[in-house]
């Protein structure tokens, strides 16, 4: 029996994955969902965009400079000044790759480019030969692949790898393709470009039609060597392949496929609940492999086959995946200690004053609670790393007055560094919206409310509300994230996180500015 082949997993969840609408990261939260990517063993990490701002030029720099144990790779346009940019941000890493891009479809060519077939070839090798100048593991995709003339693909692919190309990646940048046309491309591929030998075959799919892991797993079944995916498929429109998804189809149906990653799967639930949390975008119930559904039984005849024998209806073990054993229940006697381990149980990484503050909040919480369950520590610990930034804005106090019919009315109190400021208002469409306009008139800020999401974080009556809210402001978007077992305080908790993150880059900004005028 032959060797399973191993799988290269390619990550694009800080590129792609943060294209999807209000999914920006700051530079913090981006190093820390790439150091979970190296946890969990992926082959390369897509860091960003370099030429897009500075903003990702400095986050792909600093991710090459720091992490170790994956290739990191920066995308471009076969531009010299994006090949250039994104040599510069990768160039520390330890594996540098360079990823350059140009469409090749006939809409493509006629619409965006404005391109003949002859010139798209002649700019392919140009960008292709620039980065390989710099490093030698060069990525080419001929963006729009999947709606390509077969023809001019095997042309554009062999010219490709002639300039240096070492990966050739074959995106169905729209979703558009079927499992069965997929395949059929990745075999064209091999058996008609004649020095294909010399790159490893990818592919990158879009799940606008639902299909881009059906899409991927027909390419790997036809020989494809690379993956593109994102943690919890998230990506522009609607998403891309999901990592875990993939990983997970290919683990347990290794009979079919043959194929093996690298990837720790115990390390893909943690992930996920990070990137969720990063990101501000929630994990449907029912989400494959990761959703809180996923191993969960409530039909009867369900839970007695999977209490006799886990496989009747259980075709993964959810520790396979991250799920811990049991959900341990913490009390108010419960110390720092087994606080600690659970965190890292449940796959969160807190440094000692991280810890020290969750640990305050969990015995308020557990005045409050009698038990305290996983999906509560975990509220607790993601309200803690990516609730806010520095609290420029802080909550001391509020008062709300309602009924069905009487006027509604809000008393809010805020602390500014040592200043309280108050403010009360009446009449609006309920608390929330008088405590919105509440925080606009005491911070200044001119803030439109463009998402809001109030969650249960575990069951009971007495669950923690998770208040998720997204704010524009000055044509930006920005993320907010509370915790309370009151789901108003909740709420504001959410909104004062997204006014410090708009606080936290104004500073940042001014000080840039200072700086630059020096």
């Amino acid at each position: 029996m032959n060797d399973p082949r191993s799988i290269i997993i390619f990550d694009t969840t800080l590129r792609d994955g943060e294209q999807s609408p209000g999914a920006s990261m700051n530079l913090r939260e981006k190093l820390e969902v790439a150091q979970a990517l190296i946890d969990l063993n992926v082959d390369v990490i897509e860091a960003g965009f370099p030429i897009a701002s500075p903003g990702d030029f400095e986050a792909v720099r600093e991710i090459a400079s720091v992490m170790r144990g994956a290739r990191i790779c920066g995308l471009a346009r076969c531009s010299e000044l994006d090949i250039d940019r994104a040599w510069e941000a990768v160039k520390h890493a330890e594996q540098p790759r360079i990823h350059v891009f140009l469409a090749t479809s006939a809409i493509h060519r006629e619409f965006k480019l404005r391109m003949t077939r002859e010139e798209i070839i002649d700019r392919a090798v140009q960008g292709v030969r620039r980065a390989a100048g710099y490093c030698d593991d060069i990525e080419f995709s001929p963006e729009d692949a999947a709606r390509t003339e077969h023809d001019f693909l095997c042309e554009v692919v062999e010219a490709a790898i002639e300039a240096g190309a070492t990966t050739i990646n074959i995106p169905d940048t729209v979703g558009y393709a079927m499992p069965q046309q997929m395949a059929d491309t990745i075999s064209l591929l091999l058996n008609r470009v004649p020095n294909i030998d010399r790159a490893v075959l990818s592919v990158h799919c879009h799940n606008d039609l639902g299909l881009a892991v059906a899409n991927s797993l027909a390419a790997v079944a036809a020989g494809a060597g690379q993956v593109e995916c994102t943690i919890n498929g998230i990506g522009e429109r609607a998403g891309n392949c999901a990592l875990e998804e993939i990983v997970m189809a290919l683990r347990t149906r290794s009979d079919v496929y043959g194929c093996t990653t690298r990837v720790n799967t115990k390390r893909l639930v943690p992930t996920s609940r990070l990137v969720s949390a990063v990101t501000g975008l929630q994990v449907q119930r029912n989400k494959a492999i990761v959703g809180r559904n996923a191993f969960a039984h409530e039909a009867g005849i369900h839970q007695d086959g999977v209490l006799k024998e886990r496989t009747t209806y259980e075709i993964m073990s959810p520790e396979d995946v991250g799920l811990p054993k049991n959900d341990l229940v913490l009390g108010k006697h419960s110390g720092r200690a087994a606080l600690a381990d659970r965190a890292r149980q449940l796959g969160f990484r807190l440094s000692g004053e991280q810890l020290r503050q969750v640990f305050e909040e969990f015995k308020k919480l557990a005045d409050k609670k009698k038990e305290i369950y996983d999906g509560d520590l975990t509220a607790l610990i993601e309200q803690q790393l990516h609730g806010a930034e520095q609290s420029e804005w802080q909550l001391a106090g509020y008062r709300i007055e309602t009924a069905s019919d009487g006027t509604p009315s809000v008393e809010l109190t805020l602390l500014h560094g040592d200043e309280t400021r108050s403010e009360k208002m009446e009449g609006g469409d309920g608390p929330i919206d008088l405590a919105f306009n509440a925080v606009e008139r005491l911070t200044g800020l001119d803030l439109k409310c463009r998402d809001y999401q109030v969650r249960s974080a575990t069951f009971g009556r007495d669950a923690q509300g998770e208040a998720t809210i997204e704010i524009e402001y000055d044509g930006k978007l920005y993320r907010g994230l509370g915790v309370s077992t009151d789901t108003v305080e909740a709420s504001l908790k959410a909104i004062l996180s997204a006014v410090n993150r708009i606080a936290a880059e104004r500073r940042a900004r001014s000080q840039a500015d200072a700086a630059a005028g020096q």
